[in-house]
């Protein structure tokens, strides 16, 4: 039932440049009170090599990025597992000056034997100093570029310009009754979900898992709600459109993987794991719909 477009007018072109350079190390934290500990060393590494930079002559490091594995950092405000006893801290930073960045990858991992109690797990050794590139896209048209193969010159026939899916989706044809909506639950509860990468935007396609769910699902998960639900990760807007024939709605956050890619200092950097935050999604449903067995086990 999917539906496809005639190809436009214009190319779509993608080009790399180097943004200066990234470094990233992880370590393990056990122990009580963990999350706390991997927040309090990422806190002291940065504190005292940003010290030692300042020194030295270096500027401050461009970004910094922490994520506390375990402890679901990439759910932000939504999290429900502070009081693991067993994470992974990673830390990545970003900066101009390789050397700069080599002095901070000889001063992670000293804080094993000076630092809290419970660090371990240096299996990846230390953290290497790599180039961090940017991925930057762009429409070009077909009339302006000149294709030759062998010194022959062939043109392309330029089709109309595509029309795109409309971002407004189409209200429901039959809300539900206010006094039907009775209990809450996970959007997983109504719909799958799936999410990629897009350069430094991300989409995630979200299907219902009864045609009956769909129209609840338009009235309750607008593109303001997604993007205030994922306000910790997407810094632009988030746009919403119709799957003709699908039974869902795909969902397009612009500037949600900071940077996307090798730019990115995330460890989810290509978004895979946005369509399974969302479905922690609350949902107002009927008690019918449950009573009944429609709707999936979110335990």
């Amino acid at each position: 039932g999917a539906r496809g477009m005639a190809p436009g007018d214009h190319y779509k072109v993608s080009a790399t440049w180097q943004d200066g350079f990234r470094s990233t190390g992880t370590m393990m934290i056990g122990g009580v009170a963990a999350v706390d500990k991997a927040e309090a060393v990422a806190a002291a590494i940065l504190r005292r090599t940003r010290r030692m930079l300042a020194e030295q002559g270096f500027a401050d490091y461009r970004r910094s990025s922490v994520e506390v594995l375990g402890a679901e950092a990439n759910w932000g405000p939504h999290a429900r597992a502070r009081g693991t006893r067993e994470v992974i801290l990673k830390l990545a930073v970003h900066h101009d000056d390789r050397h700069a960045l080599q002095l901070y990858s000889r001063e992670f991992l000293p804080s094993a034997t000076s630092m809290a109690q419970g660090i371990t797990g240096f299996a990846g050794g230390r953290p290497t100093v790599t180039p961090l590139v940017r991925l930057f896209s762009c429409l070009v048209p077909k009339a302006a570029v000149r294709i030759e193969v062998d010194g022959q010159a062939f043109s392309e026939a330029v089709h109309a310009e595509a029309t795109a899916t409309p971002a407004v989706s189409p209200a429901s044809a039959e809300p539900l009754s206010p006094a039907r909506l009775t209990i809450t639950v996970p959007l997983i509860a109504l719909a799958y979900g799936r999410s990629g990468d897009k350069g430094d935007s991300a989409n995630i396609g979200v299907i219902a898992r009864r045609a009956e769910f769909l129209p609840l699902l338009r009235h309750q998960l607008s593109a303001d709600a997604v993007r205030e639900y994922l306000a910790h990760l997407v810094e632009g807007d988030v746009r919403r459109y119709e799957w003709p024939g699908l039974g869902g709605l795909n969902f397009l956050l612009s500037q949600a993987l900071g940077g996307g890619g090798m730019a990115s200092l995330r460890h989810d950097a290509q978004g895979k794991m946005l369509a399974q935050i969302l479905m922690g999604f609350p949902l107002q449903v009927p008690r019918d719909w449950r009573e009944a067995g429609l709707l999936r086990n979110s335990a």
